[in-house]
């Protein structure tokens, strides 16, 4: 598994901003609660999700552009660091088990 550096994955904020896009454009709700399905000939946003899963980010909510870097603490605990597309920076990260509701700013 890839872990991200803070600094590391807000240099690749950008690229996750035009995958999202990509995706997004392509995907409609799938089967189950919270799935989606991207449309037949959508290369472009089959090649994005597959960056997603290549690098090792976790896209949680579509619609929200909810995303997820792996990420270690100074301590080697694993944590994820949390940004969503609204957000101008990445500012919060979260224990794996807390979730989104348990976000807390990275320079705290």
């Amino acid at each position: 598994m890839r872990y991200w550096t803070v600094e590391e994955a807000r240099a690749y904020l950008p690229r996750v901003r035009e995958l999202l896009r990509l995706v997004s454009a392509a995907a409609r709700p799938g089967p189950l609660p919270g799935t989606i399905v991207i449309e037949a000939g959508a290369e472009h946003a089959e090649a994005a999700m597959a960056e997603f899963e290549e690098r090792g980010i976790i896209l949680r909510q579509l619609g929200a552009g909810l995303i997820d870097f792996p990420s270690l603490d100074a301590d080697g605990q694993e944590r994820l660091l949390c940004w969503k597309f609204d957000e101008p920076d990445l500012a919060w990260w979260h224990r794996p088990e807390d979730g989104y509701a348990g976000r807390r700013p990275l320079e705290a």
